[in-house]
């Protein structure tokens, strides 16, 4: 473990985390702003998850692996795919790259325009229950596509378009329920920037182990 961890690779494969992850969460927490003269749909915000989920795969596979979200390493620590040491580290830099991201998005953003940065939460006739139980499922597709999509055994090429194509799905139902989050990383940025952690234990509670289609409404 040690000699893992004192190599500049596994530094190189950490900041890749973090780097990726604020431009993942940069990207697609722009994408939800209240802009008056275009008021984000739901398709455009599953398109730009998805190009943002690929892009950043695509720049962070051949270094780190491309985790960029902190349920994907948990799930790949529990399969023994990875250290532990390396899923801590990873997870820290996650987080503290959905915090670069958003805060990065709120510093570029008009005052009027910044709401509550898209942040997750639960439509007022959904259930907790409803809500952690939607978390699971699409976090739950998300996870076994990256399993599939990354094995080396069954293909050596960029997973980044079939991991883009699960986000983008997740997000096309999620959105309704919980604003689909999939990501910790993506809940916890824009929560810490704007102080509001309401009803955050929905995501994390899911993640650890209200809508209308338009306008949409992130409050």
């Amino acid at each position: 473990m040690w000699k893992e961890v004192l190599s500049v690779t596994f530094y190189q494969a950490v900041f890749t985390e973090f780097l990726a992850t604020s431009i993942y969460v940069f990207f697609g927490l722009g994408s939800v702003l209240q802009w008056p003269s275009a008021l984000p749909t739901i398709l455009q915000i599953s398109i730009t998850f998805n190009l943002a989920a690929a892009t950043v795969v695509q720049i962070a596979w051949h270094v780190s692996g491309a985790h960029v979200n902190p349920a994907v390493t948990m799930a790949f620590l529990l399969g023994s795919r990875i250290s532990l040491a390396r899923a801590a580290c990873y997870m820290v830099a996650q987080l503290a790259g959905g915090i670069a991201g958003a805060a990065t998005l709120y510093g570029v953003t008009p005052a009027e325009v910044q709401g509550s940065l898209g942040i997750n939460t639960v439509r007022s006739n959904i259930t907790s229950g409803q809500a952690v139980a939607v978390e699971l499922i699409l976090t739950f597709q998300l996870v076994l596509c990256y399993f599939a999509s990354t094995d080396r055994h069954r293909n050596a090429n960029s997973p980044a378009t079939f991991i883009g194509i699960s986000v983008a799905l997740g997000h096309l139902i999620g959105i309704y329920f919980t604003g689909c989050s999939m990501n910790p990383a993506r809940s916890f940025g824009p929560a810490v920037i704007v102080n509001k952690f309401t009803v955050h234990w929905v995501i994390s509670l899911c993640q650890a182990p209200g809508f209308s289609p338009a306008p949409i409404h992130f409050t």
